[in-house]
């Protein structure tokens, strides 16, 4: 059995994300309703293989999308692929518990920085540094 402070620590970092988790499980019931399924990983919810989406063009239309990840919810383009980047995801999940509602805005806020500093919003993002270095541990 946990201790109760861990617990209470856990339902703290549940409910501070808790707007975005939201918003994570309407597109969760959304690929649900597609086909997707859905697995309960390390305490967050995954979801993954929204078959049926894919008659509408490429989906997710976004050229190198694997996973996405908001609150305690991912969402990804298939289970192999979740398995394959499951840390990384966790260290936005971390990051999620961290911030809360402001990660958004922080990750925009610091794409923009890094694209008018010259470098890739993406790939040179500090947010997604620290989920690659996590998915090398």
């Amino acid at each position: 059995m946990r201790p109760a402070r861990h617990r209470v620590h856990r339902t703290i970092a549940y409910a501070w994300v808790a707007p975005v988790t939201l918003a994570g499980l309407v597109l969760a019931g959304l690929a649900l309703a597609c086909g997707a399924r859905a697995r309960w990983v390390e305490g967050q919810l995954e979801v993954a293989g929204a078959h049926r989406l894919r008659g509408f063009g490429r989906w997710p239309p976004v050229r190198d999308f694997v996973a996405i990840t908001l609150g305690h919810v991912i969402l990804g383009r298939d289970h192999a692929t979740l398995a394959r980047w499951r840390r990384h995801e966790q260290a936005h999940v971390r990051q999620y518990e961290r911030w809360g509602l402001l990660f958004w805005p922080l990750y925009l806020g610091a794409s923009g920085w890094t694209w008018l500093r010259g470098r890739e919003p993406y790939r040179d993002n500090p947010f997604e540094i620290e989920a690659r270095r996590a998915e090398a541990e």
